[in-house]
């Protein structure tokens, strides 16, 4: 009993500290935090898809305080914004249908393709 009492409070303990990381780096670099959030939950041994998932509702909150934010700031411009967001929206539909039938393995190597294209990117260019 006090073993499971121990690791509840260790686990919540995980989530406060990710939570505050992944709300950081969503501030930071705008929706950027379901990068974070994905490992982060994998870690909690949450399965891959649910994962995927449940880090779009994670980032939802976070992303609209982030873009709460940077409307208050003078670089930022809703026209810019409104053009996106209704193939934004389609493109999302279609990931996540595609989701449900993707396996794990390649949902990973896709992913990690793609923070490691990024990553490059962002370095040298």
């Amino acid at each position: 009993m006090k073993e499971k009492l121990m690791k509840k409070k260790k686990g919540k303990i995980y989530f406060a500290i990710a939570g505050v990381i992944i709300g950081v780096i969503n501030g930071l670099f705008g929706s950027g935090g379901g990068v974070a959030a994905v490992p982060a939950l994998q870690k909690a041994d949450i399965a891959v898809k649910k994962a995927h998932a449940s880090s779009l509702a994670v980032t939802l909150p976070l992303s609209i305080v982030s873009a709460v934010v940077y409307a208050s700031m003078e670089d930022f411009k809703w026209g810019d914004a409104l053009i996106l967001i209704p193939f934004g929206l389609a493109g999302a539909l279609i990931g996540g249908l595609i989701l449900k039938k993707m396996k794990n393995v390649w949902l990973k190597r896709i992913f990690g393709g793609l923070l490691i294209i990024s990553g490059v990117k962002m370095l040298f260019f």
